[in-house]
């Protein structure tokens, strides 16, 4: 595959690790975005605004379809990634409260570890593990209220989304690119192939769209150009460099950033658990992004060859190559 090294020393890294974080810190914005510039009660439109226009774009910038058994793997991801996750992440927003949705999505770093287990062949080390645990946790202490509403319908569309995504997150490390292709048209050809699954979703259950306002033109451009296609170009790229646990950990950053959107933009204020919770949240990230000492599991000669330049381990950070499988 075309890999890239993460960049020369310490700095190198943290500059990755800090446009990879770009991307969840966009989707944190994605409620505020949604309630106060798109149409009421359209979420499959949202879906399909965010993806298909955005894939269509990096499509025509990178002018390159996927060859050979990338186009069953173009599938598998653009599925995974974007044309179940996106409906079934709006479900679950709809129907639960905002703070159960993001403590169901901080699950997503222990998923990912546990996944690596099977695909990977690693085996997380304990801080991977702790730090997943203690993220998770945190969040839950930001965003979790008392009472808080359980959807059956929501909760079962939202940790089948989360766990949709981390499937999604561990095979792009998995499968890396293939030789020639760049992170962007990796990214192209898995938003056009879940924006062309999600347009007969929308229009089979939400009809015809409302002519748009300006509003609706200004949200669907923020998140379809920026929250989209730039911020999921730099998700691929941080998995690819980082490696799928450290990235995932990243994921962190969504409700940290949707918190802070409400506390400037709808003047809400924090209780100290929720401050405990912010602490904890950052340090797991941070924590996460550490040099992990995981083992690998044994492995066929041949899982062998196409795994070795892989992470240690889930939560390792060391740059290196990938391998296409």
């Amino acid at each position: 595959m075309a890999g890239g090294r993460v960049g020369t020393g310490r700095a190198g890294r943290i500059g990755v690790v800090a446009l990879a974080a770009l991307a969840p810190a966009s989707w944190g914005t994605t409620y505020l975005v949604t309630t106060q510039l798109l149409p009421d009660g359209r979420p499959m439109l949202a879906a399909v605004m965010r993806a298909l226009p955005a894939g269509l774009l990096l499509l025509l910038l990178g002018r390159r379809l996927p060859r050979g058994r990338w186009w069953g793997r173009a599938v598998v991801l653009g599925m995974l990634n974007i044309g179940l996750f996106f409906p079934l992440i709006f479900i679950g927003a709809y129907r639960l409260p905002g703070g159960v949705a993001a403590t169901i999505g901080a699950l997503q770093p222990l998923l990912v570890a546990g996944f690596s287990i099977g695909v990977l062949k690693v085996r997380p080390g304990r801080r991977a593990v702790l730090a997943g645990l203690v993220g998770a946790g945190g969040v839950a202490l930001l965003v979790l209220k008392a009472g808080a509403r359980l959807d059956p319908t929501g909760l079962v569309a939202m940790v089948v989304a989360i766990v949709l995504m981390a499937m999604g997150t561990v095979l792009t490390r998995r499968w890396g690119r293939p030789d020639g292709a760049t992170m962007l048209d990796l990214t192209a050809w898995q938003l056009v192939v879940g924006g062309i699954f999600l347009v007969p979703v929308a229009g089979f259950s939400e009809g015809l769209p409302p002519a748009p306002t300006a509003d609706n033109v200004i949200g669907f451009a923020y998140l379809g150009l920026f929250s989209t296609a730039l911020a999921y170009v730099l998700w691929f790229r941080g998995i690819e460099r980082l490696g799928a646990g450290p990235a995932s950990f990243l994921g962190l950053v969504n409700p940290l950033v949707a918190t802070a959107g409400g506390i400037i933009v709808l003047h809400q204020t924090l209780t100290g658990w929720q401050v405990l919770g912010l602490v904890l949240a950052l340090g797991a990230m941070l924590a996460g992004q550490g040099k992990g000492q995981g083992r690998r599991l044994r492995r066929t000669p041949t899982v062998a060859a196409a795994a070795a330049p892989l992470d240690a381990a889930v939560a390792e950070g060391a740059p290196r190559e990938g391998a296409t499988a």
